[in-house]
């Protein structure tokens, strides 16, 4: 298991290659700005897929971060 701040700079990580830097930081502004409810967040997150296909993603996913390392 990770640590806290290892979540935290994985995550900041993960958002500026996927956004840029500054779309990391203004995305972090949206989520500060607004309330978040992660449980109902969650209850859409995969909404309309199969476990096959979030499986499929999930080990995608996986062999990307990987190959990066």
């Amino acid at each position: 298991m990770i640590t806290d701040t290892e979540v935290k700079i994985k995550g900041m990580q993960a958002l500026a290659e996927s956004l840029g830097n500054v779309g990391a930081e203004r995305f972090i502004s949206l989520i500060q700005r607004e309330p978040f409810d992660y449980t109902a967040w969650q209850r859409t997150l995969w909404e309309g897929q199969s476990v096959e296909e979030i499986s499929r993603n999930a080990m995608k996913i996986t062999r990307n971060l990987a190959e990066q390392s």
